[in-house]
């Protein structure tokens, strides 16, 4: 029978391990992002899976903030994050580092993320607004267009459970 882990069994790392450990390549980017709590579980699930960086574009809202931490739970202090007025201000920069871009989105030519290849790439992930998602221009300025392929009659994900899913699938051994 299974035995739930203690805290103190869980190996975690401190804030300046995790500061100091190899990072995967890829970098999450929020299109105007209002919910304050989506921005606190983006910080928490980078952190689970060590992401390299958040970035919060437009409207998305910053560090320090007590709704973002409210879902976060620290992980605002351990994930590097920048803002940047715009998402394609973002974008450009990202492409100037050589990331390759892809909006999270549901589009036509979109890969589905099932059968999605990235060859251990730089990847930044481009997650949307949540009723509007990712804005055209953004998708236009990315190299492709990742979808979760989804079965009900929503098609439509809440942005926080996207992340998850997509790190998952992306960065699974």
């Amino acid at each position: 029978m299974s035995q739930k882990l203690k805290n103190e069994e869980l190996n975690r790392l401190s804030v300046n391990e995790f500061k100091n450990a190899q990072k995967q390549p890829v970098i999450i980017v929020l299109d105007n992002v209002r919910s304050l709590n989506n921005v606190g579980s983006a910080f928490r699930t980078s952190d689970a899976f060590l992401i390299e960086e958040i970035l919060l574009c437009g409207v998305t809202g910053t560090p320090p903030n007590k709704e973002i931490e409210k879902t976060a739970l620290g992980a605002t202090s351990t994930v590097k994050w920048a803002h940047f007025k715009t998402t394609l201000e973002a974008i450009d920069h990202l492409k100037q580092k050589n990331y390759s871009c892809y909006a999270v989105e549901q589009a036509t030519k979109s890969i589905a993320l099932n059968t999605f290849k990235h060859n251990n790439e730089k990847l930044a992930l481009v997650f949307g607004n949540e009723v509007y998602g990712v804005e055209q221009e953004v998708i236009d300025a990315c190299n492709g267009v990742i979808e979760i392929p989804q079965l009900g009659t929503k098609h439509s994900l809440n942005i926080s459970v996207s992340i998850g899913i997509v790190l998952w699938e992306i960065l699974k051994p």
